[in-house]
């Protein structure tokens, strides 16, 4: 049984490696429902595996399972932890990790099964299962896991990046018709984009006003309709087109980058999404833009306390709404082999 490769024309468990060493301990936390898992690519990737790791496979079986399964886990002296799923189910394991007493050297690795699989391209990991199934077995005899940095929102750790306000109800608008989102892809996120941009979003949610505190302990105020964190660059990909905020962003740069938007009328949308799509123009070059490069934490408030909550996404999944949002980095904060 194999998953066949045309472009290389093998398939997935005739990967060899040369010179095996002896096996790590691995965990392997699987989302079944993720886009592009299924429980054949499963038990492939499992056997393939096998080869160069002791893994031990756990499927998830609701949202948060796989923070709850990697908590537990730690205690039994795993060597690497890799997530198989999309960006929530990574989001999910970082979590457990960072959340965990043990985890301090065990690195976080993963494998695309994912729709867009925006953490594993930040840190620099094959796109394709293939390709990342035999990086994964080549890094067992170059076992060389670095530090990167870690962000929060309202507690919640993130890889990428989070969003409050618009960028975040688009995410909410997409999550509520799953079956869409199955079915058209990232065109469900362009058109959500759309519909919440051109639906009378000012109207149905308050303006923010957000307190930037940078490494220096410097504060800035903005006023915003929507206030982005990035951890990492670009912030998401529209198929293989980079979606870039802030330039400055990084894994190691010690603080995360903040950009903000004044204000989120349809007639905004248009300037803005062809310099969302562009690969020469900035958005930060847009006069309703504000990019803070060296945010070490930033709260997050309504302008009206009376006002409607705000909505939080974290790595691309929607989790909630809140009176006050507080960003905050977290300078290496976790290990991770990629």
């Amino acid at each position: 049984m194999s998953i066949f490769n045309r472009r290389r024309g093998r398939g997935l468990t005739e990967l060899t490696v040369e010179k095996p060493g002896p096996k790590r301990r691995m965990l392997l936390v699987v989302n079944p429902y993720a886009s592009t898992v299924s429980d054949r690519l499963k038990n492939v990737v499992i056997y393939a595996l096998q080869s160069r790791y002791e893994v031990e496979a756990i499927e998830t079986r609701e949202r948060n399972h796989a923070t709850e399964i990697v908590r537990s886990a730690l205690e039994r002296d795993f060597e690497v932890i890799c997530a198989f799923g999309g960006d929530g189910t990574a989001n999910e394991v970082v979590n457990g990790m960072v959340a965990s007493e043990h985890s301090r050297d065990v690195p976080f690795t993963f494998l695309p099964g994912g729709m867009t699989n925006v953490i594993g391209r930040n840190l620099g990991l094959p796109e394709d299962i293939i390709d990342a199934t035999e990086h994964l077995l080549s890094l067992a005899d170059h076992f060389e896991p670095r530090r990167v940095d870690l962000g929060t929102a309202n507690g919640r750790a993130f890889l990428f990046g989070a969003g409050a306000g618009l960028d975040a109800d688009i995410v909410k608008r997409c999550e509520a018709r799953p079956q869409l989102k199955k079915m058209f892809g990232q065109n469900w996120y362009l058109g959500a984009a759309v519909g919440t941009f051109t639906g009378n979003y000012m109207l149905r949610r308050a303006r923010l006003e957000v307190e930037v505190i940078d490494s220096a302990g410097e504060m800035q105020v903005s006023k915003a309709v929507v206030a982005v964190a990035q951890n990492s660059r670009p912030f998401t990909y529209f198929r293989n087109r980079q979606i870039d905020l802030a330039p400055s962003a990084g894994l190691d740069t010690g603080a995360l980058s903040l950009t903000t938007l004044d204000r989120g009328n349809p007639i905004d949308f248009p300037p803005i999404a062809t310099r969302l799509l562009s690969q020469k123009l900035a958005v930060s070059d847009n006069r309703h833009v504000r990019v803070f490069d060296d945010c070490a934490r930033a709260t997050i408030r309504r302008r009206k306390s009376d006002g409607p909550q705000i909505p939080l996404q974290v790595d691309g999944d929607y989790i909630g709404d809140f009176d006050e949002i507080e960003f905050k980095a977290l300078p290496g904060a976790l290990s991770i082999l990629a």
